[in-house]
């Protein structure tokens, strides 16, 4: 690495730390010295498209804020084929909770889908800070009821709403996911064949 690409990552490095704070801040107040013991714990990492951060059967070992790109989870059912759980972009966390926070050999793979850009903490980092920190146990607290309720609501999508209601709402929150991700995985994504998709976008745009 020279010395202008270390330079280059490292600032990034520093913006990508400032948001995580940013957002942790949104939630609870952060000390100098949590701020401090954030930004020594976190690494940034550039991965390419395609990339698995996760693979079924591994137990999850770090926590990955995107700072830029997309990302998926996946399951392959007992057919081998795919279905896609979460998508993901720009402030969000990639994470197994089972695997993650069980320790337990993860059902799902987490994949990137663009060039991506993440933050990494560690299990281990992530347990220090809990200890050291009660407020950050807070944060914690209050990240993990979002995400859960994040998946009850994609749960009762799928429940309740049809294949096109389910469309419009993916539309309302990320207009823009059409134009990065492949047609096939949205499809999955909204639990709908490829052909109901393409049926549905006809109709919208006519």
């Amino acid at each position: 690495m020279t010395d202008n690409t270390k330079r280059n990552h490292e600032t990034q490095q520093a913006v990508a730390q400032e948001a995580v704070i940013t957002l942790f801040e949104g939630i609870h107040t952060i000390s100098s010295e949590l701020r401090a013991a954030i930004i020594k714990n976190t690494q940034l990492r550039q991965l390419k498209r395609k990339h698995r951060l996760l693979d079924t059967g591994k137990v999850q070992q770090s926590i990955y804020f995107i700072r830029q790109g997309a990302m998926r989870s996946f399951y392959l059912d007992s057919h081998g084929k795919e279905s896609t759980s979460w998508l993901l972009f720009e402030g969000d966390l990639a994470i197994s909770v089972y695997s993650f926070f069980g320790r337990q050999p993860s059902f799902e793979v987490l994949e990137t889908l663009e060039d991506t850009s993440l933050l990494v903490l560690s299990y281990d980092a992530l347990m220090r800070l809990y200890s050291e920190f009660p407020e950050f146990n807070y944060i914690g607290r209050v990240l993990t009821e979002h995400y859960y309720i994040r998946s009850e609501e994609k749960a009762n999508e799928l429940r309740v709403y049809n294949a096109k209601k389910r469309y419009q709402h993916l539309m309302s929150r990320r207009p823009d996911v059409l134009k990065r991700i492949p047609l096939g995985i949205i499809s999955s994504y909204l639990g709908i064949t490829s052909s109901t998709l393409s049926r549905i976008r006809g109709n919208n745009n006519a």
